[in-house]
C-alpha cells in the first residue's frame, strides 16, 4: 500500500509543480485566493451587522436581535434573505443601466481595495510596493457608485444625498492622505509589510506608530468616519432631512449591495488603522508570538469604537462638517507632515520618526 502511494506521489508531484509554475496554475491559485478573501469579507460583513445592532441596542438598554437563531445570530441572514427576495422597484424616469451599475460599483470597489491588505506576514493577494496608493485610488472610486446612484434615481433627495457624499468623501480623503504621508516618511516605504516591520521593536506596544504619530491617529480615525459616511458624519443618508439620501429609490438586492459595500469599507478603515498605527499582526508584548489573531482582534476593537460612536453621537450639520475638514483637519495635517519630515531628516528623536534608518 505504501509503495502504491509513493508511486502515485512520484507521478503526481512533478505534474502539480508544473501546473503551479504555469500561467494557468498561477491564475487558478489567484482566483482561489480571491474567492477566499471574498468569503472572509462577506462573513465579516454578516457578523459586523449583528455586532453593530447589538452594541447600538446595549447603549439604548434594549435586547437587540435575539429571536432568530441562538442569541439572534441568524437575524442578519434573515434580513439578507428578505432583501434578496423582495421586488426590485425601479423609478419610472431613472436611467436603468446606471441605476443598477451604481451599487455594483460601490460593492466591487470596497472588495477590490482588500487585494493588498495583509492579515498576517505575507498573507495578502498582492504584495506591491505602492499598496497605500492602490488602497486610496480604489477607495476614492467608491464615491462614483454613490454619485451614479443619486443621479440615476432621477429624484431630488437621492441627488442631494449623492452631492453631499461626493463633497464629503473628497474633502476627507485629502486629510487622510496627508496623515498617511507622515507614516510613509517615518517608514520610507508604501508597502504595508514594511510599515508593520518598522513598528516591530523591542518595546512592543510602545514601539508602534500610535505614540509618535498620536495626534494623527485621532485625525485619521475621525476622517475615516467621514470617508465611510458613518455617524456622526452620515450626512448623505440623513434620515431626518433626506429620507435615506442616495439610497431612497433602492430596494432589494441593489440596496443590500450598498449596505455590504459600506460595511466592508468600514472594515477596511479598521484594518488600515491597525496596520498604520497599531502594528498590524504584531503582538503588544514582545514575548508573545505575532499572528493573524492580533490583527483580527485590533480590527474588531476598532469596529467596536465605530459602533459606539454611532450610538452616542448626534449628527453634524453639513456646514460644520465641511468647516472641520477644510479649516481644521487640512491645515493641521499639512503642518504635521512638515513637522515629521523635519524630525525624520535631522533625527531629532533618534530613530523614533525615522524608522528606515534602523529597519525597524
Amino acid at each position: 500500500m505504501t509503495e502504491i502511494f509513493s508511486q502515485i506521489s512520484t507521478i503526481i508531484g512533478p505534474l502539480l509543480s508544473n501546473l503551479i509554475s504555469s500561467n494557468f496554475g498561477f491564475t487558478i491559485i489567484l482566483i482561489g485566493q480571491g474567492l477566499l478573501m471574498a468569503v472572509f469579507l462577506l462573513l465579516s460583513a454578516y457578523f459586523l451587522i449583528y455586532a453593530d445592532r447589538k452594541i447600538w441596542a446595549a447603549v439604548q438598554l434594549r435586547r437587540g436581535p435575539n429571536v432568530v437563531g441562538a442569541f439572534g445570530l441568524l437575524q442578519s441572514g434573515a434580513d439578507m434573505l428578505k432583501l434578496v427576495f423582495k421586488e426590485i422597484v425601479v423609478p419610472a424616469g431613472s436611467d436603468k443601466f446606471v441605476f443598477f451599475l451604481a451599487p455594483v460599483v460601490s460593492f466591487v470597489m470596497a472588495i477590490l481595495a482588500w487585494a493588498v491588505i495583509p492579515l498576517n506576514d505575507g498573507w495578502q493577494l498582492s504584495n506591491i510596493n505602492v499598496a497605500i496608493l492602490y488602497v486610496f485610488a480604489i477607495s476614492s472610486l467608491e464615491v462614483y457608485g454613490v454619485i451614479m446612484g443619486g443621479w440615476a434615481s432621477n429624484s431630488k433627495y437621492p441627488f442631494l444625498g449623492s452631492l453631499r457624499s461626493a463633497a464629503q468623501m473628497i474633502s476627507y480623503e485629502v486629510s487622510i492622505g496627508l496623515v498617511i504621508i507622515g507614516v510613509i516618511i517615518s517608514t520610507g516605504s508604501m508597502n504595508f509589510g514594511a510599515i508593520v516591520e518598522a513598528q516591530d521593536t523591542r518595546y512592543g506596544i510602545f514601539g508602534w506608530y500610535w505614540l509618535p504619530h498620536f495626534p494623527m491617529l485621532f485625525l485619521f480615525f475621525i476622517s475615516a468616519l467621514a470617508e465611510t459616511n458613518r455617524p456622526p458624519f452620515d450626512l448623505p443618508e440623513a434620515e431626518s432631512e433626506l429620507v435615506a439620501g442616495f439610497q431612497v429609490e433602492y430596494s432589494s438586492t441593489p440596496f443590500l449591495l450598498f449596505m455590504a459595500g459600506e460595511l466592508i469599507a468600514v472594515f477596511l478603515m479598521c484594518a488600515l488603522t491597525s496596520l498604520l498605527f497599531f502594528g498590524g499582526w504584531l503582538s503588544p508584548i514582545p514575548a508573545l508570538p505575532d499572528g493573524i489573531f492580533w490583527m483580527l482582534l485590533k480590527m474588531g476593537f476598532f469596529f467596536f469604537i465605530f459602533a459606539m460612536i454611532k450610538a452616542i453621537t448626534p449628527r453634524y450639520r453639513y456646514d460644520q462638517l465641511m468647516r472641520l475638514g477644510w479649516k481644521v483637519f487640512l491645515p493641521f495635517s499639512l503642518i504635521w507632515v512638515v513637522f515629521v519630515a523635519f524630525l525624520a531628516k535631522f533625527e531629532v528623536f533618534g530613530s523614533l520618526y525615522a524608522r528606515y534608518l534602523i529597519g525597524g
